[in-house]
């Protein structure tokens, strides 16, 4: 089979819709989290329900290994155009600056708010609980979080320091990769379901590394793979055609592994995401073969609807979503726990008060992203936006 050996792709539209799709899902996501009777969320309900369990379950195969081969594909061309220095100074300004500034003035309200409603005597005042949160010692065992304490955490921004560390690796790395093992491996993909064999890799990594529940279901080196294989990805149009060309297989592998893999897990004992019995340790490498071909039919078969159809001119609601995806991805979980730390008090079913935190959060992010960060060059740059807008 021949195929173009360009080193080029195409603006990739369905990459950015999966972007931001991903990032407004979570604030219906975590909002679902408070009603969920297995995960230890910030505010909890007094019912809870299994159903989320399962409907995450769905999502979380593949919504955040989507973010991070997303973003690897991104830095592709970032690196390509900017060489490893520039695209570590780029990235420290568009992910160490945000970071940064909600640690600083964000993250531990959270905190602050999982303390009071699992305490109805707790009455410490936010300002006098702030130096506790900030009391942190180095703890280099759990790189590259690297900062413990007894109340500071990076919460929901765990993406960014990770995307972040996986970026300055690679910029470092980049001159030490050979440009030989590239060409090999694009040549390889001419041949069928060669582009699913990195599953095998992401199912071992699953197995014998295990799974963080803190990470939304995922090793931290399992992302790792992700980022990488998407920074791979994009270097050669041999690729982006095998993943189109083996889209539906890689959906039937994907559907009828996760299926499998729902039971094993669920009947795996207490921690399924570390024990090493050998049902948890099979459960784990179904759902991590599940995973690498779930994101590669998704965007398989997404990007042969770009050959298929003319793209349409995307509506205005998606430009401002689109270009607000990363300070969403920022405010939106503080304001998740603070509205639900009233809406649990109320006397009302859980369909109600899920409706009623979920629509609420996430007009009230809009509105912050709108009023706070949108409006000037200064609240932009310290969200991570480029200061220019194009929305």
């Amino acid at each position: 089979m021949t195929t173009p050996r360009t080193t080029t792709v195409d603006r990739r539209p369905e990459l950015d819709a999966i972007r931001t799709l991903v990032v407004v899902g979570l604030v219906f996501f975590h909002s679902a989290l408070v009603f969920d009777e297995n995960d230890d969320y910030y505010v909890k309900n007094a019912d809870t329900t299994s159903i989320t369990t399962v409907l995450a379950g769905l999502a979380v195969l593949w919504a955040m290994p989507a973010l991070f081969l997303i973003a690897g594909f991104g830095s592709w061309h970032s690196m390509a155009r900017r060489g490893p220095a520039g695209f570590a100074r780029e990235r420290l300004q568009r992910l160490g600056v945000p970071l940064l500034f909600a640690i600083l003035t964000i993250l531990p309200a959270p905190v602050w708010l999982r303390l009071k409603a699992a305490d109805p005597g707790y009455h410490e005042s936010y300002l006098s609980f702030l130096p506790q949160f900030y009391t942190v010692h180095l703890d280099l065992a759990d790189f590259p979080f690297v900062l413990g304490g007894d109340y500071f955490e990076t919460g929901h921004l765990w993406f960014v320091v990770l995307l972040l560390t996986f970026s300055l690796l690679l910029a470092a790395a980049r001159n030490w990769v050979p440009g030989g093992a590239k060409e090999s491996l694009a040549g390889a993909v001419d041949r069928r379901g060669v582009v699913l064999l990195p599953a095998l890799l992401m199912s071992a990594i699953c197995a014998f590394v295990g799974m963080e529940e803190a990470f939304a279901g995922w090793s931290r080196w399992a992302y790792l793979l992700y980022f990488a294989g998407g920074f791979l990805l994009a270097s050669d149009e041999r690729f982006r055609l095998a993943m189109r060309r083996d889209a539906v297989p890689a959906a039937i592998i994907a559907v009828v592994v996760f299926v499998a893999s729902g039971p094993v897990l669920l009947t795996a004992g207490d921690d399924p995401f570390t024990e090493l019995t050998g049902q948890a340790i099979a459960g784990r490498a179904l759902f991590g073969l599940a995973g690498w071909c779930a994101v590669v039919a998704i965007l398989g078969l997404l990007d042969r609807r770009n050959v298929e159809r003319t793209p349409k001119e995307p509506s205005r609601a998606y430009l401002y979503l689109a270009v607000a995806a990363l300070p969403i991805y920022v405010l939106h979980q503080p304001i998740v726990v603070a509205v639900a730390y009233g809406v649990v008090r109320w006397d009302a079913p859980i369909v109600v008060k899920y409706l009623a935190l979920a629509s609420a959060a996430f007009a009230l992010t809009l509105v912050a992203y709108e009023l706070l960060v949108r409006r000037t060059r200064l609240t932009r740059a310290l969200f991570g936006m480029r200061l220019r807008s194009t929305e």
